[in-house]
């Protein structure tokens, strides 16, 4: 992986080797901790020097933390003194932009989601909405992590996001185009910000904290009211030019006649997405106004005709994802949906009509729900943060932070 967006480039050869080695036992860390050295450098095929160097330089950033030695090996040589995360030194902002509302959170170095913040934006501005969210960061910093260094600000949404340079090239539901996000929430905040689009920082999510087979090849299908997916294999996210991979709104999909708003009839979007769902049921007369959360609510309260909307939806769910799954053959594919973590029918319908309609393994083992429900979107947020902390602990991100004491 190039720099993060918007930092100097490693361009020596020994720096490079330096980050990556930086990299691998932080990761060795955050999978083993507590961990001792030795294990470390057994893990990750680094020398004990090497392991050494890197460890004393993590601790100083107070990114690890030594805990108390464990007894020696046959009680001569020198004691273990495993290391772990230090989980209480830094936070990483999240925000994540949805539709109708914003969720600002604070994460810690495990992706645990420390405190999350709703609030609802219809109307708002693209500039407003984002100094209203810079509002609300320093708020939860001030009122839940004073004593905490903030690593910078991941922001996370959907549509089309250039990873590169921090901007909203277009999000029609929110009526966005080139919207400069990094920018602007740099400037207010005066933190490092990173903005990625929200399906591809979930896969990061997902290789740093959630399904282990998500290390070796993961799509991620995102079904909001934006659906858009991403894909990885090894340690490699695809972006793609100006980062624009991951467009499967408008993929069609079987049994569906649902107008789009490109002119077509079946799109994926069109036929899943939750506005779609809350229009039907307002025509259907199951509630009076086009509310997402009040539908989903009816059917987890086993509404009959609620529930057999989401059946019917989760089926078209699983045929855009068996067309994933044919054409990525990932080792894992997760399926974002609110329904998928609250309607525990869904999931199993959604294997069903993977298990018709693809050639891939079982998809018991192969389509999976996400590995954070119900703080997803703070998730996503600050994994697009930590994604960057992880790829490069020693880069320039902690850039100014005080040592540790």
């Amino acid at each position: 992986m190039t720099s993060p967006p918007g930092s100097p480039q490693r361009t020596d050869a020994r720096g490079v080797r330096r980050s990556a080695s930086a990299s691998a036992v932080l990761r060795a860390v955050l999978d083993g901790g507590p961990i001792a050295r030795s294990t470390i450098a057994r893990r990750t095929g680094l020398s004990a020097a090497a392991v050494s160097g890197h460890t004393a330089e993590l601790l100083r950033r107070g990114l690890l933390r030594e805990l108390p030695e464990a007894e020696s090996r046959g009680g001569v040589g020198r004691p273990h003194v495993p290391v772990d995360l230090d989980t209480g030194r830094h936070v990483a902002g999240a925000l994540h932009l949805a539709v109708h509302h914003a969720t600002v959170a604070l994460l810690d170095l495990r992706g645990n989601v420390l405190v999350q913040h709703e609030e609802p934006h219809d109307g708002l501005a693209a500039e407003e909405l984002l100094a209203r969210a810079a509002e609300i960061l320093d708020d939860l910093l001030l009122g839940h992590a004073p004593d905490r260094e903030p690593l910078g600000l991941g922001v996370a949404t959907g549509g089309w996001v250039d990873r590169a340079s921090g901007t909203v090239v277009e999000h029609p539901l929110l009526g966005w185009r080139n919207v400069p996000v990094r920018d602007l929430l740099a400037g207010s905040t005066g933190l490092a910000v990173e903005v990625d689009g929200h399906a591809r920082a979930l896969v990061h999510a997902e290789r740093l904290f959630g399904h282990p087979r998500a290390r070796d090849s993961v799509v991620q299908l995102f079904t909001g009211n934006v659906v858009d997916a991403a894909f990885a294999t090894g340690a490699t996210v695809h972006h793609g030019p100006r980062s624009a991979a991951g467009a499967v709104a408008h993929l069609r999909v079987d049994g569906s006649s649902e107008p789009c708003r490109c002119g077509r009839t079946g799109c994926l979007e069109a036929a899943v997405s939750e506005g779609t769902l809350a229009h039907q049921a307002v025509e259907c007369g199951l509630i009076e106004r086009p509310d997402f959360p009040e539908l989903l609510a009816l059917a987890v309260d086993g509404n009959s005709a609620a529930v057999r909307m989401f059946h019917e939806r989760a089926r078209l769910i699983g045929r855009a994802a068996a067309l994933l799954l044919d054409v990525l053959n990932p080792a894992v594919l997760v399926v974002v949906d609110r329904s998928v973590a609250h309607v525990p029918s869904c999931l199993p319908i959604i294997r069903e009509e993977v298990g018709d309609r693809s050639r891939g393994p079982a998809p018991s083992e192969t389509v999976v729900g996400t590995s954070f429900p119900g703080t997803e979107l703070a998730t996503a947020g600050g994994a697009v943060l930590l994604d960057v902390l992880y790829e490069d602990p020693l880069g320039p991100l902690l850039t100014g932070l005080r040592p540790a004491s």
